[in-house]
C-alpha cells in the first residue's frame, strides 16, 4: 500500500516529468523548425508528413534519448522546493529508515525506466525508420560512398571507387572470390554497376571477366552482365544513423554481418546496441544523485542545485563520450564502455546520498 507521503512524492515527481519534457520538446523542435524550414519549403514537403512524419517521430526519439537527463533535472526541480518548503525534515526525523524515503522515488524512476526501456527496443526503430526516410527524401544531403572495401563470407571480396544515393550508380566495381588455399577462382571488374533495389540483382556494364579453372583462365570481356551477388548496395552505402532504425535482432544480425565484412563502424554499431538498454538504467543512478543533492536545503535555492545537478551530468556525459572514443579508436569492448559511466556514477550516488543524511 502506498502512503500519502508515496502518492505524493510520486505524483510529484511523474508531473515535473512530464511537464519538463513538454517544455524541452517545445523548445527543441523550435530550433529545429528554424534550422530546417527552408529546406522543407525548398523540397515541398508536405505538412502532414513534417507533422506526423518527422516531427512526432522526432519527439519519440529525443524525448526517449533525454529522459534520464529530463528524469534528473525533475527530481532536483521538486525535491529542491520541498526541502525548500520544510516538507523534507519531517519525512527524514519520522523514526522510519532513510530507504523508505527513496522508496516513491524508485517507483516512478522504475515507471519511467520500464517506459523508456519499451520505447528503446521496440518503438524507437520503427520511429527512426520514417523519421529517416523523411530526412532522406525532404532534407538530407547526397550521400557518397568512397574508396569501399569490404570481405563478405565464401572467400569474397568487393571493391567500387565511388557511389551516391542520387543515382544509384557504382563506378569501378570489383568482385573477387577465392577456393581452397586462397588460389583465385573468379574475378569481375566493371566501369560501373547497379543493383535493382530490395534484390540481389546486379547489372554490369562494361565488363571484365576472370573464371579461374584447373588448366585454364577463362577470360571474356562483355558489354553488360546481369548477375546476382549474396550483397546488395543498402548494406555498403548506409549512413552511421541507419543502424538506430533497426530493432534488437536486426541489429545484432547486422553487427555479426559487419564483423564478418571486416568493417571499421561495429564498435560504432556495438555502442548502439547496448546504450538501448543502458541509458534507461541510468535513471535509477541520476534519481539517486539529484534526491542526494536537492534535499539539502542551501542557500540560492533551486538555482545552486540545479547548477551542481548540472555539473553532474557534464561530467556524466564527458565520461560516456570519452568512453566511446576508446572503443572507436582503442578497441576497448563497447560493453565495458556504455556500462562503466553507469557502475562508476552509482558509487559515487550511494556517497552522496550518505553525505546527505549527515
Amino acid at each position: 500500500m502506498f502512503s500519502i507521503i508515496d502518492r505524493y512524492i510520486i505524483r510529484k515527481f511523474l508531473s515535473t516529468f512530464f511537464f519538463m519534457l513538454a517544455i524541452i520538446m517545445m523548445f527543441s523542435i523550435v530550433f529545429d523548425v528554424s534550422e530546417k524550414l527552408g529546406d522543407f519549403i525548398d523540397n515541398k514537403a508536405p505538412l502532414s508528413e513534417i507533422i506526423f512524419d518527422y516531427y512526432l517521430n522526432f519527439i519519440i526519439l529525443y524525448g526517449n534519448m533525454f529522459t534520464s537527463m529530463i528524469v534528473f533535472i525533475s527530481v532536483i526541480w521538486f525535491t529542491t522546493k520541498m526541502a525548500k518548503d520544510t516538507e523534507i525534515i519531517p519525512i527524514w526525523f519520522s523514526g522510519k529508515p532513510i530507504s523508505r524515503y527513496l522508496r516513491p522515488y524508485f517507483i516512478s524512476a522504475t515507471i519511467l525506466m520500464l517506459f523508456s526501456l519499451f520505447i528503446n527496443h521496440f518503438i524507437v526503430p520503427n520511429a527512426n525508420t520514417e523519421r529517416l526516410e523523411f530526412e532522406e527524401k525532404y532534407y538530407r544531403d547526397v550521400m557518397i560512398v568512397e574508396d569501399y572495401h569490404a570481405e563478405y563470407p565464401e572467400n569474397q571480396s568487393v571493391y567500387f571507387s565511388n557511389f551516391n544515393n542520387r543515382d544509384k550508380r557504382i563506378n569501378d566495381f570489383t568482385f573477387q572470390q577465392w577456393g581452397e588455399n586462397n588460389k583465385p577462382k573468379y574475378f569481375i571488374k566493371s566501369r560501373y554497376a547497379l543493383n535493382a533495389p530490395g534484390s540481389h540483382n546486379w547489372t554490369l556494364r562494361d565488363v571484365y571477366v576472370k573464371d579461374f579453372n584447373d588448366d585454364y583462365i577463362d577470360i571474356r570481356h562483355l558489354k553488360s552482365l546481369d548477375t546476382t551477388f549474396n550483397f546488395t548496395i543498402s548494406e555498403m552505402s548506409h549512413r552511421e544513423s541507419a543502424a538506430s532504425s533497426m530493432s534488437f535482432n536486426e541489429l545484432r544480425s547486422f553487427i555479426k554481418r559487419e564483423k564478418e565484412k571486416g568493417s571499421s563502424m561495429v564498435p560504432m554499431y556495438e555502442i548502439e546496441l547496448h546504450q538501448r538498454t543502458s541509458y534507461p538504467f541510468a535513471a535509477y543512478i541520476l534519481t539517486l544523485i539529484g534526491v542526494s543533492v536537492a534535499s539539502q536545503k542551501r542557500r540560492g535555492g533551486v538555482g545552486v542545485n540545479i547548477a551542481i545537478g548540472l555539473g553532474i551530468v557534464f561530467v556524466y556525459i564527458f565520461a560516456m563520450k570519452m568512453l566511446t572514443v576508446a572503443t572507436l579508436n582503442l578497441g576497448f569492448p563497447a560493453v565495458i564502455s556504455v556500462w562503466i559511466p553507469n557502475v562508476f556514477f552509482a558509487l559515487t550516488a550511494i556517497v552522496l546520498f550518505k553525505k546527505s543524511q549527515k
